[in-house]
């Protein structure tokens, strides 16, 4: 069934269940906020480009998705990719890539393909996700020390070569207010869970450096001022040659938007005890993956932590996703200026935290003590997709637990998605 849940949640709507969502829509909007600056930064791109991506790619999300509490926007899983597309065909061959990724996910929705995430070994999706986080954690490393290393490759090797190269240019600023962003994180989230912790950490940090000079860089010392208002469409320029250079890079991401965002629906299943529909999720992800870059988003999906927070809050229907990037969308109209305050070590924080949540070190004794090929398979995923490059790690990986599942004569895998 491809029927957004909207459609559905909206013949019993009541006061109630807006009040409901709209509680969760504010909630989420205030822990989005700050990750969808640090991602878009961490990606090569600009604060304000996280912050349309979230306004335009979550709101359609939320729109069609298959998913009752789905939440779009920009993740962590894309900054690899992002980053490399950017680094090598410019913001323009980004916006190529997307479209197309957008049109592959269109048609894999149309042809109900959302139920093939089966066959992808569980190994393979835990490999190229603690992979991505060491790289996350990685790229955040010059901002979080304050380091002046200049442009560093993107290649793992070369990054830390650059990063130890210019050690001495260490800031004791920069370390003391990325460590204690990070100790403000985790210790309200284990204190004040329902608080909007990340807002509430970046802030404080943020108001010290202003408060007390600290020479540290800020979101607007790198890049200015932010635009106060969303974008004009722009249609990038398109060639035959472009179209076949990217195409790697759209399958990719086509790739992760689809998998990432059916493990979150499947996630927030468990949590509320839905039933989400694949296909239209995965149309949902097309229709925002074509969209948001004509406004010059970055890539766009579903969110575990931010859907698992909608969740949490008592959001219940799509419109509570509706309304956080309508909470985003007046933030950056009415209080945009107060983003270029905001210190960029504490976001190198957001992310730190982040890939360690990605990479789950509670699972890791779990993964030390699956069968051999399978740990094989985990590690070979990782370290593709850490030294080598994302899709090369995806399409190994794959292929090889595909191969080991017909050797081994398994079946699909238990948490099979079902359409509801």
């Amino acid at each position: 069934m491809r029927r957004p849940k909207l459609l559905d949640t909206m013949r019993d709507y009541s006061w109630p269940l807006f009040r409901a969502d709209a509680l969760a829509g504010v909630s989420v909007a205030l822990v989005a906020l700050p990750l969808c600056i640090a991602i878009a930064i961490a990606s090569g791109s600009t604060p304000f480009v996280g912050l349309v991506t979230a306004i335009i790619g979550g709101f359609i999300i939320s729109a069609t998705s298959g998913s009752r509490v789905q939440i779009g926007g920009p993740t962590g899983a894309f900054i690899v990719v992002v980053y490399s597309v950017i680094q090598n065909h410019g913001m323009d061959g980004l916006i190529v890539a997307t479209i197309m990724a957008g049109i592959i996910l269109t048609i894999a929705g149309f042809f109900r393909a959302g139920r093939l995430i089966a066959l992808v070994p569980e190994p393979v999706i835990d490999g190229f996700t603690i992979g991505i986080a060491t790289i996350i954690a990685a790229s955040q490393l010059q901002d979080a020390l304050g380091l002046s290393a200049g442009k560093v490759p993107a290649d793992m090797i070369p990054k830390i070569e650059a990063l130890w190269a210019a050690r001495a240019t260490l800031s004791p600023a920069a370390l003391g207010v990325t460590a204690a962003t990070v100790a403000a994180i985790l210790l309200l989230r284990r204190w004040r869970p329902r608080w909007p912790v990340l807002v509430i950490a970046v802030g404080l940090a943020s108001l010290a450096v202003a408060a007390f000079h600290l020479p540290v860089d800020t979101v607007g010392s790198r890049f200015g001022a932010l635009p106060s208002g969303l974008p004009a469409p722009h249609w990038p320029q398109v060639t035959a040659d472009r179209l076949i250079e990217l195409l790697p890079s759209a399958f990719t991401i086509a790739f992760l938007a689809g998998v990432e965002s059916l493990l979150s629906a499947i996630v927030a299943d468990r949590m509320f005890g839905g039933h989400h529909r694949p296909s239209a999720e995965l149309l949902a992800q097309g229709y925002a993956n074509i969209v948001s870059p004509l406004f010059g988003g970055l890539p766009v999906t579903g969110a575990i932590a931010r859907t698992a927070t909608n969740v949490r809050a008592g959001g219940r229907t799509p419109i509570a996703g509706m309304v956080h990037a309508l909470v985003m969308l007046a933030v950056l109209l009415v209080a945009g200026k107060l983003a270029g305050a905001l210190a960029l070590p504490a976001l190198a924080a957001v992310l730190l935290v982040t890939a360690l949540n990605m990479a789950e070190v509670e699972k890791w004794r779990g993964h030390l003590a699956l069968p051999r090929d399978e740990l094989l398979l985990l590690v070979l995923t990782l370290v593709l997709t850490v030294f080598a490059d994302l899709t090369v790690a995806i399409g190994v990986g794959v292929a090889l637990g595909l191969l080991l599942r017909w050797w081994k004569g398994r079946g699909p895998a238990p948490w099979t998605p079902r359409e509801g």
